[in-house]
């Protein structure tokens, strides 16, 4: 489910400034890939908004600023997996930055948050 932002630029964050890209108000499940003592877990998750340059999400794990997660985000028409570090986290969301987009896959992103 897509709901699109009224803004046509990036929002103003308290505190933070100016974001990089503006953010669509998107609700998609994914599947989390994050390294923890004893190995790898996978963890469900669904998305709150996106961007090109990353997420907020709820996911089921316990997660720490600055881990590095794998993202698998299913989109109309495409399978992306996502490497990404945790931005923030809290017990109600957490934020991911993706590392390491090429222009294609950052361009997927924003066609399928911001096309009609």
């Amino acid at each position: 489910m897509r709901l699109e932002t009224n803004s046509k630029s990036p929002s103003v964050v308290p505190g933070l400034g100016r974001r990089r890209h503006r953010r669509a108000l998107v609700s998609v499940p994914f599947a989390l890939r994050h390294l923890m003592p004893g190995g790898v877990r996978t963890s469900p998750g669904i998305t709150l908004d996106i961007s090109e340059q990353g997420i907020g999400a709820l996911v089921q794990c316990a997660l720490r600023v600055g881990d590095t997660v794998e993202i698998d985000l299913k989109l109309p028409g495409d399978m992306l997996s996502i490497v990404a570090i945790v931005r923030h986290t809290s017990s109600v969301s957490s934020g991911f930055e993706f590392v390491g987009l090429s222009a294609e896959e950052r361009s997927q992103i924003a066609n399928a948050a911001f096309s009609s």
